[in-house]
């Protein structure tokens, strides 16, 4: 949640998280479309 908690925080955030396998790719990937809700937020910026 933390990955995407960055791309939330602007419309023009570009994260490049390192990765060691495919599937860690894909997590971090996937990341891009989840939806955090305001408490989401909240909590990472806390």
């Amino acid at each position: 949640m933390l990955l995407a908690g960055l791309l939330a925080l602007s419309p023009v955030m570009l994260a490049i998280p390192g990765t060691g396998s495919p599937a860690h790719l894909e997590e971090n990937m996937a990341a891009a479309e989840l939806a955090l809700t305001a408490a989401d937020l909240a909590e990472l910026r806390a």
